[in-house]
């Protein structure tokens, strides 16, 4: 028989509630800084209040763009986080703040994909409140006829219909988002908007005075290895000379500077990345009017070795100075 069963069952209930009181002790304490830096704090308190970051919940009816207006605060420079449970959101605010900066603003989707934890969302909203965190409520509200209409499009059933009807299952939503709903600090309704009209009343709302930033990716390929399925415009370089059937420049790139002074040596081509990089200030405008946020440009030439390398330098070059956050990606560079 072990000491602890041979102890007075008084003394051992003593025991049990000392500790109880050391347990509480602890809980109360815990955002208390740890020598050995074993502790975890699981609130913001002790965190200064300018690291505290800056919170949107987005919410609202299954199909009415949740995940559109989730990407537009992602695009927009925010950390989203899809789906998660209310009751750790107190937690990501937290590890937002021990970032040191690096994550100032946060973006959390909640639906009722996490109905079993939906109920948590009023205590996790009450706890940030005390806490002095800034938040706001999105929600994205449409009309029943056009949840249906979205629904049946891409044949998919309504998360909480189950064996009934896409109607039944918005009528549960609307019940279970009321009060939600009711403590909105902004509510949209997407009935009659397109993706890119929600994301313009998303930018009204979170861009700032600062126009939306649009990223480009200069990708240079092969004609023979194929087009990148992903390229949003497609250059042809294969109007120049080609440098493969030079011999003391076949071994080397477009990155060489001879191969590189070769190719903009010939007729057309620095007429060419002239006219071309104003024609891209058009396209960037329009495409942020549209709200649309990344850009491909694939270059081509036959091997991707040398025209359209050295082209797509010039032209990240001449998009990084008209203020286009641009990365260059060769893709069958060294594939021959």
């Amino acid at each position: 028989m072990s000491e602890h069963e041979t102890q007075p069952t008084g003394e051992r209930d003593q025991q049990a509630q000392d500790t109880h009181r050391k347990d509480g002790e602890d809980l109360t304490q815990q955002d208390a800084p740890q020598e050995d830096g074993a502790q975890v704090s699981t609130g913001v308190d002790a965190v200064p209040e300018a690291a505290i970051p800056e919170l949107v919940i987005i919410s609202g009816m299954s199909g009415a763009g949740r995940s559109t207006a989730a990407k537009c605060l992602e695009d927009l420079g925010w950390f989203v986080v899809d789906n998660l449970p209310p009751a750790l959101i107190p937690t990501m605010v937290e590890l937002g703040a021990r970032s040191q900066g690096n994550v100032a603003r946060i973006a959390v989707v909640v639906d009722v994909r996490g109905r079993r934890f939906f109920d948590n969302l009023r205590e996790s909203l009450s706890d940030l409140d005390t806490r002095g965190v800034t938040r706001r409520i999105v929600f994205l509200e449409s009309s029943d006829d056009a949840l249906v209409r979205r629904f049946e499009s891409v044949r998919r059933p309504h998360p909480l219909q189950g064996d009934g009807r896409i109607v039944d299952g918005i009528a549960a939503e609307r019940e279970l988002l009321r009060e939600l709903r009711g403590d909105a600090d902004l509510v949209i309704d997407t009935s009659s908007l397109n993706v890119h009209e929600l994301r313009a009343k998303m930018d009204a709302q979170f861009a700032g005075d600062e126009e939306p930033e649009l990223r480009a990716t200069v990708m240079s390929f092969g004609f023979k290895y194929g087009l990148p399925v992903d390229a949003d415009l497609v250059v042809d370089m294969r109007f120049l000379p080609n440098p493969h059937w030079v011999p003391e420049l076949r071994p080397f790139t477009g990155l060489n500077e001879e191969v590189s002074a070769y190719v903009f040596n010939q007729p057309g081509a620095k007429e060419f990345i002239d006219r071309y990089s104003e024609l891209l200030q058009l396209i960037a405008a329009g495409y942020r009017r549209e709200g649309k946020r990344y850009v491909t440009i694939a270059v081509g030439c036959t091997g991707g070795k040398h025209r359209s390398v050295a082209t797509s330098e010039k032209l990240a070059a001449r998009l990084a100075s008209q203020g286009v956050e641009t990365v260059v990606v060769h893709r069958d560079m060294g594939r021959e």
